[in-house]
């Protein structure tokens, strides 16, 4: 189910290879998606946290905020939370200008988790993701934008 909104699930050799280019993200840019724990509970129930987006678009470049969690963790806010510390570091330890989210149209528990980290979403911005089959279903993507300015406002309403 976690892989329900990509076009395959992944083999061991490409889950692999998919940890490598994470660790070499890291490396490069200083940044990466975080593996995720419960602490006590759990070592590692999937990542979160901030990529530079490897294809072209007419969005890009751009860093891009994701998660991917183990089902059973769905729908306990914990991708929210981990989203906000990653635009958190994002905006202020990175200096990000902006930050996107993007994901298959069909996928609407990502997009609410977008929406409460009050991302938008611009229907002119929507794509086809050029790593997904031409004519798959999962091909037309959403995009959402959130700028440094707009999360800096939502900290301080938060704050208050």
């Amino acid at each position: 189910m976690v892989m329900r909104y990509f076009p395959n699930v992944l083999s061991r050799q490409e889950s692999d290879a998919s940890a490598d280019r994470i660790a070499a993200h890291l490396l490069e840019h200083g940044f990466t998606m975080w593996a995720v724990e419960l602490i006590g509970i759990e070592p590692f129930i999937g990542f979160i946290g901030l990529w530079r987006t490897r294809f072209e678009a007419h969005f890009t470049p751009c860093v891009e905020i994701g998660w991917r969690l183990d089902q059973r963790y769905w729908g306990r806010g914990l991708a929210t939370e981990g989203a906000r510390a990653s635009l958190h570091f994002g905006f202020s330890q990175l200096k990000l200008p902006e930050i996107v989210a993007m994901t298959a149209v069909s996928n609407t528990p990502s997009r609410r988790v977008m929406q409460r980290l009050g991302m938008i979403h611009n229907p002119a911005d929507d794509f086809e993701h050029p790593n997904v089959p031409s004519g798959h279903p999962l091909q037309r993507h959403v995009l959402y934008r959130l700028k440094a300015e707009d999360f800096r406002l939502q900290e301080v309403a938060q704050s208050k």
